[in-house]
């Protein structure tokens, strides 16, 4: 079969909403590649993560769906406020992040090239 549909909340749930990447190679290999990396995340109004992500190997974008977010660098920070709003970074970055504080807030990440988990 060269196509495959599915639900990200269901296939995203053992990989903290990772949906496509390398690291689903033998468990889910519909899901498997080399070359990106997809998240799906629904994030609980309030929802923060203050520790600094360890500089990035890999380009990420992420996309507002839906809420908000305040996504911080070491040099400045972004507002995602509307539906379609985005950011881009390069490897070397490091970020935190917090959604808004009453609603629900869901984003698609997209990251290349894979990168196993371990």
């Amino acid at each position: 079969m060269s196509w495959h549909a599915g639900n990200a909340d269901d296939d995203g749930a053992q990989d903290g909403g990772w949906l496509v990447g390398r690291f689903k190679a033998g468990r889910a290999d519909q899901l498997a590649s080399d070359d990106v990396e997809v998240k799906w995340a629904r994030l609980a109004p309030g929802s923060r993560d203050d520790e600094w992500t360890p500089p990035e190997r890999q380009t990420s974008l992420c996309v507002l769906v839906s809420g908000s977010q305040r996504i911080r660098f070491r040099e400045g920070e972004v507002v995602l406020r509307r539906s379609g709003d985005y950011v881009i970074w390069y490897p070397g970055e490091s970020h935190t992040w917090e959604s808004s504080a009453t609603a629900e807030t869901t984003t698609i990440t997209v990251r290349w090239p894979s990168q196993v988990r371990g």
